[in-house]
Order: C-alpha cells, then structure tokens, then sequence
C-alpha cells in the first residue's frame, strides 16, 4: 500500500532530488513504497509511461554502471527519451560555467540527472535548470541508492521501523552519511561501525538527530565491532576507497579488521531468517579485477570489505538490491516529473 496521507504527493512535483534530507520522512516513505509498486507493474508486464513525451539528460562526470543503466531502463519504461553525455561531452565549470549548462540544458530537456564530486555542483545546476535535477551521487550524498536499498530492505522484512542496519567500513564517505540520515527517517535503527579516524562529521550526525527525534528511531556511531554488530538485521559494506582517491594503504591497514566475514555475521546474534547482508556495488571480493589483482599483489589480501563466502551466500540481497536502482529511479523521476494520480492501493 502507498501511504500518501501525510502530504499531498503534488508537493513533489517538479521538485530536484538532490540529497534524502531535504524532504520528509512521509516523502522518502512514499518514494520507497512507489518504487516496489512500479516493480511489481514491471514484472506484470504494466505499462507505466508516466513520462511520455519527455527528454531526459543523464550527466556523468563520474562513471557508472548501475547508475547509467538504471536512469537508461527507467527512462525508457516511463516513456521518456534519455539522451547520456560522459565526462567529454560536458565541459561544467570547465569551458562552460555551471550556470550557463543548466540554463542550456534547462531549456532543452525535461529533467536532468547528474553523477559527479562536488554536491555544490548539482545544486548549483538544480537552481538554475528551471527543471527537476537528480543526483546520481556526490561526494557526500547519494540519494537515488538509498530509496533502492530500503525498497530492499522492506522487501525483505516487511516494513522500515525498527530494523536494525550496521553500515561497516568507511564511516564518512556518501553512502555512510546517506544510510545515516535515510534511515534515521524511516525509523531504521543504523549503526555506523567504522575506526574511529574514519566516522561521520558531526553535521551529518546532527541532521540525522533531527529526524531520530521525529521518528523514534535509534543510532550508534562506533569502533567496537562486538558492538556495532550485535542484533543487526542488515551489515552493509562499500568499498573501501571511493573512485577518485589512491589511499589504499592506509585504508587495507585501518580496515581490513573491519572486513565482513561470516564471523562478523555469526556476532550478530540474529537468527539466520532475519539477517540479510547488503553492498551498493562494485565490491572487491576476489581478484577478478584489476584493483582486486593489484591489492593482492601489494598487500597480500584477496579479499576486501567482503568475503567471497559471504558475497555469494545465502544471505546476500547486493543483485536484488541493483535492479532496485531500476524501480526506485522511475519513482523519484516520475514523481518529481510526472503528472501522476495515484489511487490507494
């Protein structure tokens, strides 16, 4: 069931989606109840073309592959036509200040998604397209995973409040501060169970407080990992290094007691039917890559944040969790673009 009674879902319309702290819990509880119900219109075979007619520019200043492929596949099933530029193709704050390309842009298409470094950038883009703008990610948020992650979470459980999620590895990057105030929005209790050189900065601390108090829910910020991970539902990992830096020194030493195993898994406590495990992808979990080889070779480890047992054991939700990038992405463009009725269901 949708629940749209607490805020009229017009409110987002032709609104940017640029970081889960601006809206409200209601709305981030919409967003996510939306995506599994285009989900179940997919795999019914309903046509959902809510965006009929529209252009739609997918910006990367930052490769990816699920990010790409989610706004292409939710384009196209919307009705939309997407229409992708690499980091070639568009010169912002290069040859072309930010301003001028979103007023460009603006005037061309209907909405814009943007995956790159800087938040500043997709909101200074977002103030001056005239038309919605969606992160794809930033430095420090990453919107469009967190409706997919917590559609996955209450797929799996049910429901939001109350769950347990620990988040282990890199405390202060996009996905820890995400998950942090995403779920202390939905009643999701997080732990950020990270070294202590590596945890969130108190801004995000604070934001997510502030939604803590709203909806109850409760949050832990740790080093210890008999700590972090007793009763946890949900252990989410990413990759230690983010694209952009080369630290891998300094993290395969701060991190590798913090590797997700299934002793780790085994701490939790948690009966095997309410645990799930959870990465946002890519994930070094063998050395079937290049960086996988290369840490191999430097540093003598064959796996990272993830064991190879646990990455292909019955607990991991990761595919299930990136097709979802799918049907939460055509939620966020189709309620912020589209003109949409949607009755109670």
């Amino acid at each position: 069931m949708i629940d749209s009674q607490k805020f009229n879902v017009s409110e987002l319309q032709g609104r940017s989606f640029l970081a889960c702290k601006d809206f409200t819990p209601a709305q981030i509880n919409y967003l996510v109840d939306f995506a599994l119900h285009l989900k179940s219109m997919k795999k019914l075979g309903i046509p959902h073309h809510y965006l009929e007619g529209k252009n739609i520019a997918l910006l990367f200043a930052k490769t990816s592959t699920r990010t790409r492929s989610a706004f292409t596949v939710a384009s196209v099933d919307l009705g939309a036509q997407p229409e992708f530029m690499g980091a070639n193709d568009i010169q912002l704050g290069k040859k072309e200040s930010i301003e001028d390309t979103a007023k460009v842009l603006g005037s061309m298409f209907d909405g814009i998604e943007y995956r790159g470094f800087a938040h500043e950038d997709v909101e200074e883009l977002a103030k001056y397209a005239g038309v919605p703008v969606w992160n794809g990610l930033t430095t420090e948020w990453h919107p469009t995973q967190m409706i997919a992650d917590f559609m996955t979470v209450k797929e799996n459980f049910g429901h939001l409040k109350g769950i347990n999620l620990t988040y282990v590895g890199d405390g202060h990057n996009n996905m820890a501060n995400s998950l942090l105030v995403a779920g202390s929005m939905l009643g999701v209790n997080v732990t950020i169970l990270a070294p202590d050189s590596l945890q969130p900065a108190q801004e995000v601390v604070d934001i997510a407080q502030g939604f803590a108090d709203q909806t109850g829910a409760h949050f832990n910020i740790t080093s210890d990992i008999d700590e972090g991970v007793k009763g946890a539902n949900v252990i989410y990992t990413d990759v230690w290094v983010s694209m952009g830096e080369s630290n891998w020194e300094e993290r395969v030493k701060l991190l590798t007691p913090y590797q997700v195993n299934m002793d780790m898994i085994k701490k939790t406590g948690t009966p095997e039917d309410e645990f799930i495990f959870m990465h946002c992808l890519p994930a070094f979990h063998d050395t079937k890559t290049e960086y996988g080889k290369e840490i191999a070779e430097k540093y003598g480890i064959t796996e990272m944040e993830v064991t190879d047992e646990v990455f292909n054991s019955k607990f991991a939700r990761q595919f299930e969790e990136a097709e979802n990038r799918m049907h939460s992405i055509k939620s966020i463009m189709a309620t912020t673009l589209g003109d949409l009725y949607i009755p109670k269901m």
